[in-house]
């Protein structure tokens, strides 16, 4: 895809495709960003485009004036009415959230006011987090009676250990943006009005570095995450790769030259 273009699948949802830096904007202000289950079924789809262009090396993910304050409880009695619908909607949740993590590209989440419940789940399934310094984050199953998600429960165990996970998901008490900072929720604070820049900067700046590279250590670190420690045949070609990939040679003729690698 040679020119950006917007895609807006589903309402409250819009994708920016065709340059390194591909964008996914939650945009439903008058429900503080939070998601339908529409909004949850798309994901997938969305997430499919980015890995399938061409052009985008990584990809931000965002809100407006808040990141995405969870789930749209105001649909659980229609839709997760009972046994099997509740099912349905986890599985859609689930779907939405594993596109993300799973998505072979880099990605940063913006994030700015809430993020709250399956606004972090989605915060946390990114690669990298920028947030506001006013932002807020919690995640409240135990305010409604649900039993957080195994896969989303180890991804936050993950990156901020299993004691500040009990206390996030026993209490369901929001967090400030400086304690979230402090336990690794997330890795750098700014002012409110710099968070999409400076998200979109580390993006492009990583858009910027080998691919295979940075392809190579998303995949190592999924592995390690995933508990498998060890070197192996899928590893070992990531490295025979790198040496022999045109972005090796010319990443060492760049520094013999003193210039900026072009990849």
């Amino acid at each position: 895809m040679s020119e950006a273009s917007t895609h807006f699948p589903t309402p409250g949802l819009s994708l920016e495709l065709g340059s390194a830096v591909a964008t996914l904007t939650i945009d439903r202000p008058a429900k503080r960003n939070a998601m339908s289950y529409a909004m949850w079924a798309a994901l997938p789809d969305l997430l499919g485009q980015v890995e399938a262009d061409d052009a985008t090396r990584a990809l931000v993910v965002r809100g407006a004036e808040h990141f995405s304050a969870g789930a749209d409880i105001g649909e659980f009695v229609s839709l997760r009415g009972d046994a099997d619908s509740a099912r349905r909607y986890s599985a859609a949740v689930h779907d939405g959230v594993r596109s993300i993590a799973g998505l072979g590209k880099p990605t940063v989440a913006a994030v700015t006011g809430f993020c709250v419940g399956g606004g972090c789940e989605i915060a946390l399934a990114c690669d990298i987090r920028i947030a506001a310094e006013d932002a807020r984050f919690g995640i409240t199953p135990a305010k409604l009676g649900i039993v957080y998600d195994h896969t989303s429960t180890k991804q936050l165990v993950d990156v901020v250990g299993p004691a500040w996970a009990s206390q996030i998901l026993f209490s369901a008490e929001l967090l400030d943006a400086a304690t979230a900072l402090r336990i690794g929720l997330v890795n750098e604070l700014h002012p409110d009005r710099d968070v999409v820049a400076r998200a979109t900067e580390l993006a492009a700046t990583i858009a910027s570095r080998a691919q295979l590279s940075v392809r190579g250590s998303k995949t190592i670190i999924a592995r390690i995450r995933d508990g498998r420690y060890e070197e192996d045949d899928e590893v070992r070609a990531w490295y025979e790769a790198s040496v022999t990939s045109a972005d090796y040679a010319e990443g060492v003729r760049a520094f013999l030259d003193k210039r900026t690698p072009r990849f």
